[in-house]
């Protein structure tokens, strides 16, 4: 009986670990593709919560949301099929 009870106790230690695995690896997707916008955000707040001045962070993320806003106009399924009749 006790190690029926060490073996559930064991998984279930397991499945916590590939969740907080699982969650990690999320964060840093997401991270990666939001890109710059999430990091100057993120640096904007670390300087503000140190006490000093984020105004250029926080300008930087507005600019790089901008940036990528003008990127996602440029391309849509137009452009790609556009360059298939190119090629022919």
């Amino acid at each position: 009986m006790l190690a029926y009870r060490k073996r559930q106790t064991g998984q279930g230690m397991t499945e916590y670990i590939v969740v907080v695995a699982l969650v990690a690896v999320a964060a840093i997707a997401v991270y990666q593709y939001f890109g710059q916008v999430v990091r100057s955000q993120t640096a904007a707040m670390a300087r503000e919560l140190a006490g000093e001045d984020g105004s250029t962070q926080s300008r930087a993320a507005q600019q790089a949301a901008q940036k990528a806003a003008a990127q996602t106009k440029a391309r849509s399924l137009k452009s790609f099929t556009g360059n298939a009749a190119a090629s022919k």
